[in-house]
């Protein structure tokens, strides 16, 4: 949000903001998964490890070698790799992320019953004034329309304004039409709650499943 925009419109940034948000979130969040039965088990075979061993073989493997256990201890090593399973549900994207989406949603609807609507918003961010502007350098607002293909550079040209522009509309949605959170009923009554999922780059991008009383 720099003011110039010079790190919304860079090419490369989003990648790499994003690539070292993963490796963050899955190094401070993440942890280890094994079956209830076997955590006795496997809890042995992790003190009883040569560590040695297993630093040698992730360093090889960190260099892309491929690696096949041929002594005793080496297969012992694989074994544990491959019964332990690491989770990272905080992370946007992994398949740990998902399942935790979809036992809330369970819980949701256990909570308040089924959906009955659900909606998927595509605003036209290139034929929008506020994406415009997000997406533009004037300080100033200007609702003057701009030509088509203007407008299509702009927005290409900074994703983030997009990102912006959906997650305003998707919240205006969810207060101005769904009156969720207001005093007021929405258009279709009143929302007794709601579940959007998320994926964040530059913000949340949500889609909601619209749950009304």
């Amino acid at each position: 949000m720099y003011h110039n925009k010079r790190f919304q419109t860079d090419i490369d940034f989003p990648f790499v903001a994003f690539s070292h948000e993963q490796m963050k979130t899955s190094c401070t969040q993440g942890f280890l998964m094994v079956d209830q039965a076997r955590f006795g088990e496997m809890s042995e075979r992790i003190l009883n490890i040569d560590w040695n061993i297993m630093n040698a073989l992730t360093e090889r493997m960190e260099k892309d070698e491929y690696v096949r256990p041929d002594t005793l201890e080496e297969k012992r090593c694989f074994q544990i790799i491959q019964d332990l399973d690491a989770m990272s549900g905080k992370m946007h994207g992994s398949i740990a992320g998902k399942k935790i989406m979809r036992n809330e949603i369970w819980s949701l609807i256990a909570r308040i019953g089924s959906p009955c609507w659900y909606l998927t918003l595509s605003p036209a961010d290139n034929r929008h004034p506020l994406c415009i502007y997000f997406a533009g350098s004037e300080e100033k607002f200007n609702p003057i329309p701009l030509p088509y293909a203007e407008r299509a550079r702009l927005v290409c040209n900074n994703p983030v304004a997009g990102a912006r522009f959906f997650d305003f509309m998707v919240r205006t949605c969810i207060e101005d039409v769904l009156g969720f959170g207001t005093d007021n009923p929405g258009v279709y009554g009143h929302t007794s709650g709601y579940y959007r999922t998320a994926y964040r780059i530059f913000g949340e991008l949500p889609l909601g499943g619209i749950y009304d009383r």
